[in-house]
């Protein structure tokens, strides 16, 4: 496995390059964002570790360059920076973790399997034109096309992904811990960023209609049913 360290800390790069490559994998090193642009986009790499602090371009703008150009690339965002709003902006930017320093190593390595493992998955279960059905909701999964009673709504890729994950578990209680590994990668779900994301489902999915699908379960997470 190719692994790419954006980082300009350059003791966290090494020591991050020294433990994964015991652990096996080739790891290249870039020390600011314009470097570490320029590697992401000239060699394929299997997983990009990207600091959001970074000198000549800045981590999210970084990250949303790469996305464009590489959509299916896993990206893990490091950084001290970890507030709620910090944690959105990164995900926003197409970040598909989000790891705070300082961190265990041994976290960062169970992250990386577990993404790496999510998008082979993702990769060899895509299926072409299927479309998932719930009340009068319908969402497109080739086309990315969501509508409810046939108007329109437009989401971002997370609010996407998050629908995605309640609409193929409906009827089912899903605690944040759960919501935070499957949609997000993360196992970090001590933050609200997840009830920040769910709001934002609400205001496009049940504002206007009568009938409610986004259902709040105190002390146990949310359920997506008619209600």
């Amino acid at each position: 496995m190719q692994i790419l360290v954006i980082e300009d800390e350059l003791r966290v790069a090494e020591m991050i390059q020294k433990g994964l490559t015991e652990l096996g994998f080739q790891v290249t090193l870039a020390y600011d964002g314009e470097m570490g642009k320029k590697m992401a986009l000239f060699k394929p790499f299997d997983l990009i570790l990207l600091d959001l602090v970074l000198p000549k371009i800045n981590g999210i703008d970084l990250c949303n360059e790469i996305r464009r150009n590489l959509p299916h690339i896993p990206i893990i965002m490091l950084t001290a920076l970890g507030t709620t709003d910090d944690k959105i902006e990164g995900f926003d930017a197409g970040a598909n973790d989000y790891l705070v320093k300082p961190f265990d190593f041994r976290e960062l390595h169970a992250r990386i399997r577990a993404l790496i493992n999510r998008t082979q998955g993702l990769n060899n279960g895509f299926k072409q034109g299927f479309i998932l059905r719930f009340a009068d909701l319908e969402m497109n999964l080739e086309t990315k096309i969501v509508k409810r009673n046939h108007e329109q709504v437009n989401l971002t890729p997370k609010e996407f992904r998050l629908l995605e994950y309640m609409m193929s578990n409906s009827e089912r209680v899903l605690s944040r811990t759960e919501i935070a590994e499957k949609v997000w990668d993360t196992f970090d779900s001590g933050t609200n960023f997840i009830d920040v994301y769910i709001n934002y489902l609400r205001k496009k999915i049940d504002k206007d209609h009568a009938v409610k699908l986004i259902h709040t379960k105190p002390g146990m997470g949310f359920i997506f049913k008619e209600g």
